[in-house]
């Protein structure tokens, strides 16, 4: 189970934004979606949560778990 605030990946009207799990503003904005993701792993990566990353439209993306997971996943793409 995730220690901290998941971070989610998200669009915004300037480019893409991290935004903690349950939070009103956005931690931080970038241009592009990987700048977005790479910070948004190094906030999940200190705070043992979760990356969700989002499409355009809303819908999720990928999600990458970097706390405690009862259940880790078996893929192996990191």
């Amino acid at each position: 189970m995730a220690e901290g605030k998941n971070q989610h990946v998200v669009p915004h009207k300037t480019g893409w934004a991290v935004e903690g799990e349950g939070a009103s503003k956005a931690t931080q904005v970038f241009t592009t979606q990987q700048k977005a993701i790479e910070r948004a792993r190094e906030i999940a990566q200190n705070q043992r949560s979760e990356v969700v990353i989002h499409r355009r439209d809303g819908t999720i993306r990928d999600k990458d778990s970097y706390g405690n997971d009862p259940c880790p996943a078996k893929d192996r793409k990191h």
